[in-house]
C-alpha cells in the first residue's frame, strides 16, 4: 500500500547519483589512497617494530581516513574561532572528552562542516521528495542542516559527561589504593604509578589520567603544577579537591596518607549522598508514567461497567 503512492520515475534519478556516487567512492578508496602491501611492509620494517596485523595498527589509517585528514584543515577554515577565549571554550571541552591532541580541534570544527553539509543534503533531497521546490522545503532543508551542525557539540557533550561519571565513581577505590600503597612505604609518584598499574582495566580513564600526571613529573616538571593540572583538565570537582589537597599537603609537610584517607571517605559519603538523594527522587519521578500510563487504564476498567450501566439506564430516561 505505501509504494503505491511512491512516484518512482521522480526518485529514479536521485538513486541513480547515490549509487554512482558511492560506486566513484569505493573505488577511489581501493586503488587510489591506500598503499601496497609491500609499501607497508617497508614502513614497518623501517620503523622497527611489528605491530601485528595491518589492520591493528593505528598508524596505517584507511584512504579515506587520509584524504578526510589531509582536508580537515581547509573545512574547518570557516569554522576557526576569532578569539583566543573561543578557543579556550573549545579546548576545555575536548579535554574534559579526552581529546587532547593538538589535531583534535580543526578535526572537531572539519566535523562540524560535514555534518552540516550532510543535513543539508538529507534535508533537501527528503524535502524536494515530499514538497517540490518551494518555502517550505527551504526552510526544511535548513533546519536539517542545524540540526546536523550541532551534532558534534551534543556528542562531544555526551562523551566528556560520560567520561566524568567514570573519574567520578572510580576515584574512591582508587584513593584507598593509593593510601594503602603510601602507607605501606611508598612515596607518592611511586604509589601513582602503582596504582594506575592496577587499575588499568577496571578504570582505563582514571589510570590513564594518574600515568599522564606521572610522565610529566618525571620529565621535571614542578608536583604542585602536575597536580593542579590534573584536576582542571577533567573538570570532576572531586579531582580538583584531591588535587589541592595533595598540592596543600606537599607545601606543609603533613602527613599525606591522612589527607587521601580524608578524600577518599568525603568522597564516599558524597556518592552515598547522590545515591539517597536520587531514591528519593523516585517517587516524584513515577508520577508522570502513573498518571500518563497506568492511571487511564485502571480508570477504565474500575469505572468503565458503571459508566455503561449508568448510561443504559438513563439515556432512554432523557429520550423521554
Amino acid at each position: 500500500m505505501f509504494f503505491a503512492f511512491i512516484d518512482f520515475t521522480a526518485v529514479l534519478p536521485y538513486a541513480i547519483f547515490g549509487a554512482v556516487a558511492a560506486a566513484i567512492w569505493f573505488v577511489a578508496d581501493t586503488f587510489l589512497f591506500n598503499k601496497s602491501k609491500t609499501e607497508v611492509r617497508l614502513e614497518r620494517m623501517k620503523s622497527h617494530r611489528d605491530s601485528g596485523p595491518t589492520e591493528s595498527n593505528p598508524s596505517q589509517k584507511s584512504g579515506l581516513g587520509k584524504m578526510l585528514e589531509q582536508h580537515s584543515e581547509s573545512l574547518a577554515k570557516p569554522l576557526q574561532p576569532k578569539s583566543e577565549k573561543e578557543q579556550g571554550k573549545i579546548r576545555e571541552r575536548l579535554n574534559f572528552a579526552g581529546y587532547r591532541s593538538e589535531e583534535s580541534m580543526i578535526v572537531f570544527l572539519a566535523s562540524k562542516f560535514i555534518f552540516c553539509a550532510v543535513g543539508l543534503f538529507v534535508g533537501g533531497g527528503v524535502s524536494l521528495l515530499m514538497t517540490g521546490v518551494s518555502v517550505r522545503s527551504l526552510t526544511t532543508t535548513f533546519m536539517f542542516g542545524g540540526l546536523f551542525f550541532f551534532a558534534p557539540d551534543i556528542l562531544l557533550a555526551l562523551k566528556g559527561r560520560k567520561r566524568k561519571e567514570k573519574i567520578f565513581l572510580g576515584l574512591p577505590d582508587a584513593l584507598d589504593l593509593l593510601t594503602v600503597c603510601v602507607e605501606a612505604g611508598l612515596g607518592l609518584d611511586q604509589a601513582m604509578r602503582k596504582v594506575a598499574d592496577e587499575i588499568q582495566k577496571s578504570q582505563p580513564v582514571l589510570a590513564h589520567e594518574f600515568a599522564i600526571s606521572n610522565m610529566q613529573v618525571q620529565m621535571g616538571r614542578l608536583r604542585d603544577e602536575v597536580y593542579t593540572e590534573l584536576g582542571n583538565r577533567n573538570g570532576v570537582e572531586d579531582l580538583q579537591t584531591l588535587a589541592s589537597s595533595i598540592v596543600q599537603t606537599d607545601k606543609l609537610g603533613s602527613s599525606i596518607s591522612k589527607a587521601l584517607r580524608v578524600q577518599s571517605d568525603a568522597m564516599r559519603t558524597r556518592r552515598r549522598q547522590i545515591a539517597e538523594e536520587k531514591a528519593a527522587k523516585t517517587a516524584v519521578k513515577l508520577i508522570f508514567p502513573l498518571v500518563i500510563f497506568i492511571f487511564p487504564g485502571i480508570f477504565v476498567v474500575l469505572v468503565g461497567p458503571a459508566a455503561i450501566t449508568m448510561i443504559n439506564e438513563m439515556l432512554p430516561a432523557f429520550q423521554k
